[in-house]
């Protein structure tokens, strides 16, 4: 049945100043209608167009045949090699059909075993028009490995585990989240020692940690095969293949089974929007050729990634990428995914060189790569389809308009996008501008700048800025001190109380004024210390900075353990009130002299005191609902590295009288750089 046409009307409802962009936004829905029409007419639809993984790569059969296929047309013959048999490059030779996908069956050894050992090296090796061999790793790949003493070229093997040896996955997906808290993590770097951190080790020491925080969802990145550790996961090289530098498949779906269980929702880190172009290991000159699943020339690579571009275009690499979501949800059991670069993928131009202003231009006409939004709307609509559990997040610098919302409204079907904008803010007022000189209305405005409709992930820092060659938060606000003054056993200085109070009023501001969604990185809930940095020529193959020294949170004499317990109350708080899927937060004051913010949002009354030397006896703030109320959240706690001016029990009786356009108001007592949340 045809994909039904997209009401123009319904699209100006939702922002009546996309008018003049209505013809590009038809034009783009109607290329995803003629895809979607395409597919179900020749493909029976996308249940079993996705289902590419059943089909290339290896499957073992009832009898213990393997079969693999294989697509690449420009291949004239192909054989499969391997250690079964003994690299020989004519004893498997492979059909072709007319569409150039290449199959081989190979029957199983006289006692009925499998000839394929399990875990044993397998490579596809083809002869080109030109006469030239060609050998590659299969591009379906499950499992690729990699021994840096005899090369950095990985190795790809034929994983079937005997049954003894496959996990079996024991609990039930969580329900989808409604508040979103996710835990940003990286396998590798999630251990206090200097070396690569493993599946297990994450399952068993770092998802209790997480679970303890109040978040409810992780996202992991570094997941799908990359050539080189130090890429944080963004060279894809086997994008079928879980990483082994951190231990098996097995081992991978144990963890996001252990955290199904924990009622912890698992999110990918996928990226589709470009590729390695290793060749040897990767996809890129799968078949002789340029362009295979990729643009040819200088449209299929990326200038600043030096990385090969996806042709969106094209069938059979629709086949791949939508398979591969697929694979992803089905076989490790993911509940969703973060699309990585989806600035690049929407843009000809990639985002290079290119500062969004906000003008809706900007989005569309000769600009936008409708190829790649199309695959996007694709992606999404069949995720959603499919699981209708699924979480998917944009990475978008760019404010995209519908980027966030269904594909029938003409949106790109995201469920929720990152205010990239939110980290950039704070990070330049820590970098150029003194406390008092804080402008409590433009970060109001940063924080509540959304589009209509469409849900945003908040967060103060993520993995870009824990990076060398940035700081984090924790960095920026109290530096070389942190080496110190971080222990109970040293004076508290004025930067280190800066320091904690700070950290900890912008987190919470952030957590619940700045979206639907709130996101961490590993280690920055605690101000980890230093940045982040992974072996490499330049640091003599260090892995001093690739690790979370989860010691110092541990340690009961250090002061990092105040920031942890404010995130974990913070995060048990928005879980209990569920602030992140209320309403948008009413601002009712914004002081500038004072430094007094104050908002409600879910029921709550949040009062912020960012001035860096003046405390208020008595402040009187409007708050709409009348009664009494209660702290729930004060930031000054001891526990949370404050100094107890608060008490916790006071109560705050409503005046019936209008105050900042609220029907009532109360007064509190709030000391100089301290955030109070009331409940009644």
């Amino acid at each position: 049945m045809p994909t039904d046409a997209l009401d123009p009307n319904v699209v100006l409802e939702i922002d009546g100043y996309l008018k003049p962009n209505i013809p590009a936004i038809i034009q783009r829905h109607n290329l995803f209608r003629q895809w979607k029409d395409n597919i179900e007419k020749h493909e029976n639809g996308f249940d079993n167009f996705t289902k590419g993984y059943l089909k290339f790569g290896f499957h073992v059969g009832p009898g213990n045949e393997v079969v693999y296929r294989e697509w690449a047309p420009n291949a004239k013959e192909a054989f499969l090699i391997g250690d079964f048999n003994e690299w020989n490059r004519q004893s498997h030779p492979m059909k072709r059909d007319d569409f150039g996908v290449w199959e081989v069956t190979v029957p199983p050894l006289p006692s009925g075993a499998c000839a394929i050992p399990h875990d044993t090296k397998v490579k596809i090796s083809m002869i080109l028009p030109s006469g030239q061999r060609i050998e590659r790793l299969p591009a379906w790949i499950n499992r690729v490995t990699q021994d840096l003493s005899v090369s950095p070229v990985y190795d790809a093997r034929f994983w079937s585990p005997p049954v003894s040896e496959k996990y079996t996955f024991k609990n039930r997906r969580p329900q989808k989240p409604k508040n979103i808290r996710i835990y940003e993590a990286h396998v590798g770097i999630s251990t206090s020692e200097p070396r690569v951190g493993t599946y297990k080790e994450f399952t068993n020491n770092t998802l209790p940690r997480i679970k303890d925080l109040g978040y409810n969802t992780i996202q992991l990145m570094a997941i799908m095969e990359h050539a080189y550790y130090a890429s944080f996961g963004y060279q894809v090289t086997s994008f079928f293949a879980a990483s082994s530098r951190y231990g098996t498949p097995e081992d991978l779906k144990e963890l996001i089974d252990t955290a199904h269980g924990l009622g912890l929702t698992v999110l990918l880190d996928i990226v589709h929007s470009h590729a390695c172009k290793n060749v040897l290991d990767g996809i890129n000159e799968f078949d002789g050729t340029d362009h295979l699943y990729f643009h040819e020339g200088g449209k299929g690579r990326h200038q600043l990634w030096d990385s090969r571009l996806f042709n969106y275009g094209s069938h059979e690499v629709l086949r791949f990428l939508l398979s591969n979501l697929r694979f992803w949800v089905e076989e490790y059991q993911f509940d969703g995914f973060r699309f990585d670069g989806v600035t690049s993928m929407m843009y000809k131009h990639h985002g290079i060189g290119t500062g969004f202003s906000g003008g809706y231009h900007e989005y569309f006409g000769d600009g936008a790569d409708d190829e790649g939004v199309v695959y996007l709307m694709l992606a999404n609509e069949v995720m959603h389809d499919l699981y209708p559990f699924v979480i998917t997040i944009a990475e978008d610098v760019s404010g995209m308009p519908l980027l966030s919302l269904p594909v029938d409204v003409g949106g790109l079907g995201f469920d929720y996008r990152l205010s990239m904008a939110v980290p950039d803010m704070w990070i330049k007022l820590l970098k150029h501008k003194q406390d008092d000189e804080w402008d409590l209305g433009n970060i109001v405005h940063t924080l509540t700048n959304r589009r209509h409709g469409e849900k945003s992930i908040a967060y103060c820092e993520s993995h870009d800025q824990a990076l060398v060659g940035d700081k984090t938060l924790a960095f920026w606000l109290m530096d070389k001190e942190m080496y110190t003054h971080m222990s109970d056993l040293t004076p508290m200085t004025p930067i280190i109380a800066r320091g904690l109070a700070l950290h900890k009023m912008i987190r919470l501001l952030t957590h619940s004024l700045g979206g639907e969604g709130y996101l961490n990185f590993e280690g920055n809930e605690f101000g980890h210390p230093e940045w982040l940095d992974f072996p490499r020529e330049g640091n003599n193959n260090s892995f001093h900075y690739a690790r979370r020294q989860w010691n110092v949170v541990d340690d009961q004499i250090l002061r990092y353990r105040y920031l942890n317990n404010f995130d974990r109350e913070m995060n048990h708080i928005a879980g209990q009130y569920g602030w992140l899927e209320a309403p948008q937060a009413y601002v009712s004051l914004k002081n500038e002299a004072d430094k007094v913010l104050v908002y409600e949002r879910a029921g709550l009354l949040f009062v912020f005191n960012f001035h860096p030397s003046k405390s208020y006896a008595d402040y009187r703030v409007g708050v709409e609902e009348a009664g009494e109320y209660k702290i729930c959240l004060s930031s000054d706690e001891g526990r949370f590295g404050g100094f107890d001016n608060i008490a916790l029990d006071s109560k705050f009786l409503t005046t019936p009288m209008e105050w900042n356009g609220r029907k009532n108001w109360l007064q509190v007592y709030i000391p100089s750089r301290t955030s109070i949340v009331l409940t009644k």
